[in-house]
Formats: structure tokens, sequence, C-alpha cells
């Protein structure tokens, strides 16, 4: 009688006892993809700190003007959260503007503390752990964000740098400790905007941290730029000085 080819469970022609075998292999495979997930996830920074630059750059590339770029900025910097909370990331911290910006014209200052508001409440709203660090004693200080100094809420720790100053959260160490002792050591520091420097960006927390830079500007996130900015860091020999 002649052979009569059957699919097998591997989905090619096969003989009676293959599917047990094909099963197992399937088996094999998801505990193999399960392992490399897991690797991955080992391999992710703990803590990540994010610098959201080219927000008027942007803004004056379409024709707008320079304080229009800051609102553009807002919904990028939720899908960065979402990113990160969905992957297991246990901190990030994030520039909102320095002291130093706040020297620029007032149509920018009111726009940026502004999103700054609208990002924060936000970011509150969906669930996290969310520590504003800056000089609140200043009228350049949001005052909706003032309850938001103390930690408040369970999630992704949020450290949401605004109205920042390295100088002012160094002085702290006259009265004992950081202004920002709450905050942990960064791992990995991605900035937006081409920019090589870190801005006065938690100079204590970034002594060991790796730093990844983009080119595009903020309000162009895709993520993609997270994606590589992981994939470079799983990269690096991580010895902190060892």
């Amino acid at each position: 009688m002649p052979y009569r080819a059957r699919l097998g469970q591997c989905g090619r022609p096969g003989l009676r006892g293959e599917r047990g075998l094909c099963q197992r292999q399937t088996v094999q495979l998801a505990s193999a993809d399960k392992d490399v997930r897991r690797s991955a996830r080992k391999r992710l920074p703990r803590h990540i700190g994010f610098i959201p630059d080219g927000n008027r750059r942007w803004a004056s590339g379409r024709g707008m003007g320079r304080e229009a770029g800051y609102a553009h900025g807002v919904e990028p910097g939720l899908q960065l959260y979402e990113i990160c909370r969905d992957l297991g990331i246990e901190e990030v911290s994030v520039y909102g503007f320095t002291q130093d910006n706040t020297r620029r014209p007032s149509a920018q200052t009111d726009q940026f503390r502004q999103a700054c508001v609208v990002m924060a409440e936000e970011i509150a709203r969906r669930g996290s752990s969310l520590l504003v660090l800056g000089d609140d004693t200043s009228p350049q200080f949001p005052p909706a964000l003032k309850t938001f100094r103390t930690r408040q809420g369970e999630g992704i720790k949020v450290n949401f740098l605004v109205n920042y100053g390295w100088e002012w959260d160094l002085d702290g160490l006259r009265e004992g400790q950081l202004r920002s002792h709450e905050v942990s050591r960064l791992d990995l520091i991605v900035r937006w905007g081409g920019g090589r420097r870190l801005s006065g960006f938690l100079p204590a927390q970034s002594v060991y941290a790796d730093f990844f830079v983009l080119d595009e500007y903020w309000p162009d996130f895709e993520p993609a730029h997270l994606d590589r900015a992981l994939d470079w860091f799983r990269h690096q020999d991580r010895t902190l000085g060892g």
C-alpha cells in the first residue's frame, strides 16, 4: 500500500508519533522565549532619567512660536511613562524645567509651567508614586504641584524635576542631606535634541549613569527611541568603578 503523507503537529508531512515530539518542541520553544524575556528584563536599568529637549526648535521648524512646542511634549511624556511602567522599570526621573530656564521670555515660561502641571496631574491620575522635586519657595514653582513635594501615590516611582537647580539641590547638604535624597542612583540617562550635556540633571545620582543621546526633538518621540537606548544599555560594561 503506498505511503500517504499527512501533516504532523509541526505543520509538515510526518508519521504517527510525531505529534508528541512536536508538542514537546513547542513547549521547549515557549520556555526558551520566556527565558529570553526574563533575561532581557534582568538587563533593564532600574532607574532611568529623561531629558526631553528640543521643544522650541521643533516648534520653530514648523513655523510656530517657540513657546508652542511645550504643549506638544505632554502626550509623548505620557506615552513614555506608560511604556516604562509596562516594562517594569522601577523608577524614572524627568526634567520639567530648571531654575535657569525661568530666565526665558514669559510667553515660554508660562507655557512650560502649564505643561508641567498637566503632565504631573495626569501621571498621578494614572497611578504612580509621584514626587515633584524643585524649589517651591519661588514664584516660578506652579502652586498646583506643591502637594507633590511630598511623594504621593503608589506604583512606579516618578521624580519630576520642576524649577529644579543643581545648586539648590546640593545646598541641602548645609542642612544635612541633598534635597533630592529620596531619589536613587541613576543607571541610564536618555536625552533628546542632540545635546551632549547633563544640564545640571541630578548630579549626585548621575555619577555612574550611562548617557544615551538622540538627535530627534522631544515632540517627535517614538517608542523605538527607548528601544534603541535600552538595546545600547544592555551592551554596556557596567562595573561601577570596580
